[in-house]
């Protein structure tokens, strides 16, 4: 039997990646000088609680760990690059979770509620097709926003960080030495992306609110509010099964539409950018071995 590995998971950041583990994380970036930075730091609060264990639960500090570890990231790789010290932490920290949340939320799920709800009452379609119209309309909406902010240079240098970083996990779960040159070898492609996820919480979404049936206008917008942390708890659970069984011929026909759309989120990185990814992700491992369980 082969030897179970640990679950490593990762985000891109400005001019580098974030890797994270069960214990520690560790940000690598390459300073304008071309040095690479490292900064680790131990995972404690959250993290350190049961609800890391609780199937569903576990969704919400997946949750949590896209938006406040990865602001915090993405903070501490902009100072790297601009060579000041602004922190965002305590009140900041939760005021920033806040507006990106009621940003994410109001865009992704309630607008397109309200068009749903526009089309029953304009255009008299039952709450079915409605229903139907809005998960169209929330899917079409992601895809675009991925999509357009692709086109910017800036973001498309993070996406190709991105790309890095599933290249080194790949080539890690493969058991490849990481180094530049075999790692760039490795898949683009990773079934437990943050991408996945989003894809699959805005299917999820049209099928869930599908079966709530006709509501009133405001519950129909509290409804897409309250039963987010169910979706993130569900699509997450999705995640974490498929990818245990990619060896599945039929998870991996479910898995193909969550990996496609990964290639609006990655772009093949340089050698570079490799560097910094491997070294970020033995930064991590280090961490790992010194953070006591």
């Amino acid at each position: 039997m082969s030897e179970r590995l640990p679950t490593y998971g990762g985000q891109a950041v400005i001019e580098g990646v974030m890797m994270r583990g069960a214990r520690g994380v560790a940000v690598a970036m390459r300073a304008p000088n071309q040095e690479i930075i490292i900064h680790t730091e131990p995972l404690s609060g959250i993290y350190k609680s049961k609800i890391t264990k609780i199937p569903f639960l576990r969704g919400l500090v997946a949750l949590w760990d896209a938006l406040g570890l990865g602001i915090r990231a993405l903070t501490i790789s902009a100072n790297v690059q601009t060579g000041e010290d602004e922190k965002i932490e305590g009140p900041t920290l939760y005021l920033t979770l806040a507006f990106s949340l009621a940003l994410g939320i109001g865009l992704f799920f309630l607008l397109p509620a309200t068009v749903g709800q526009l089309t029953e009452r304009f255009f008299h379609w039952n709450s079915w097709w409605s229903n139907l119209l809005e998960g169209v309309a929330r899917l079409a909406l992601l895809i675009s926003y991925i999509w357009a902010i692709g086109q910017m240079p800036p973001v498309r240098r993070v996406f190709s960080y991105h790309g890095a970083e599933h290249k080194t996990i790949n080539a890690y779960e493969s058991g490849v030495e990481l180094i530049p040159e075999n790692v760039t070898k490795s898949s683009l492609e990773h079934p437990r992306c943050g991408t996945a996820f989003l894809l699959t919480l805005v299917v999820m979404s049209i099928i869930l609110f599908s079966l709530l049936g006709p509501l009133p206008f405001g519950w129909r917008l509290a409804s897409r509010i309250l039963l987010l942390p169910v979706l993130a708890g569900l699509a997450y659970e999705y995640i974490r099964w498929t990818a245990k069984h990619m060896d599945s011929r039929l998870v991996r026909m479910l898995v193909a539409p969550n990996l496609s759309l990964q290639h609006l989120t990655t772009r093949e990185p340089s050698l570079e950018m490799l560097e910094v990814s491997i070294a970020a992700f033995n930064a991590m491992r280090t961490q790992e071995n010194i953070v006591t369980p």
